[in-house]
């Protein structure tokens, strides 16, 4: 397919925007989402965040961060499972995803966005307190600039208990990311005529810097990623088409030898945990239950 052609299909929202129509109403799932969370404030910007109590007479804390372009709803199959085992699981939108605001301009980083997490940590009176993190594909990066901090005992930092993953593009040189992430990344002209017609803030070039802040920084992430102390773990589903099987979990587990592995159903795609959430669970489940 040639290059005008993707644009011609890109800018179809165009219509939309010009003719004023109204977003869709949320539906039921996610209004009930919405109303189960809180707001605090980061940097004059409201962030969205979730919390349940689960298990009585545990101080085990489970954090969880989304991937891109999505939400802390990307983990709502699985979140009632959590909380039987964990007595607090938190997850939150991140700066400019879900219910949080979305400034605009405004050049958005990982290293912000692991300020945000760290500022809910404080916000939740969890400064202390040992924490556990789940993390899905962009979120994996924020991660790992947490065990960045956690590891060099930076202040502010959050305190690290055990840290999963899962089919993030952590490693550039395996990553390959869709179309329209590779065009709104770059900086060339056409980068903000979509900005400016699709209209979305969510796909502004501010939030996909993020690729090339992964290549910039690697040895920042990776290097933390291969060093740490803290348990590790990578949940995988091999159909993913951003980080393929099996350059992806070959180089993993060359790199990151300290760290287990669990490769999902052949089926399961980029986002394992609503693909296979039984799956991905028990994987979860089995690897915080062995240490």
């Amino acid at each position: 397919m040639t290059w005008w052609l993707y644009v011609a299909l890109l800018c179809v929202p165009l219509l939309a925007v010009y003719l004023h129509i109204p977003p869709p109403q949320l539906s039921p799932a996610l209004n009930s989402w919405r109303t189960s969370g809180h707001f605090f404030t980061f940097r004059g910007n409201n962030i969205f965040y979730k919390e349940s109590f689960g298990v009585v007479g545990s101080s085990d804390v489970l954090l969880l961060l989304h991937g891109f372009p999505t939400s802390s709803y990307d983990w709502y199959k699985i979140w009632d499972s959590l909380t039987q085992r964990f007595n607090r699981v938190i997850a939150l939108d991140f700066l400019g995803f879900g219910f949080s605001h979305k400034p605009r301009p405004h050049r958005y980083s990982i290293f912000e966005q692991a300020s945000v997490v760290e500022a809910l940590v404080t916000h939740l009176g969890l400064s202390e307190q040992r924490i556990n993190i789940l993390s899905h594909d962009y979120g994996d990066t924020v991660a790992l600039e947490l065990l960045y901090r956690s590891d060099h005992n930076r202040s502010g930092h959050i305190t690290i208990n055990s840290l999963c993953l899962s089919n993030g593009g952590i490693f550039p040189e395996t990553h390959y990311p869709r179309f329209l992430q590779k065009v709104l990344k770059d900086s060339g002209f056409i980068s903000p005529v979509f900005t400016r017609l699709i209209n979305f803030q969510l796909f502004s070039r501010g939030i996909l810097q993020y690729i090339n802040q992964r290549l910039k920084h690697r040895e920042r992430w990776v290097g933390t990623l291969t060093s740490t102390s803290t348990p590790l773990h990578m949940i995988y589903g091999p159909l993913d088409p951003v980080n393929p099987h099996p350059e992806f979990i070959q180089l993993y587990q060359k790199l990151v030898q300290r760290s287990t592995v669990s490769v999902l159903d052949e089926h399961v795609s980029h986002y394992p945990q609503l693909e296979d959430p039984t799956g991905f669970f028990n994987a979860y489940l089995s690897f915080i239950n062995s240490f």
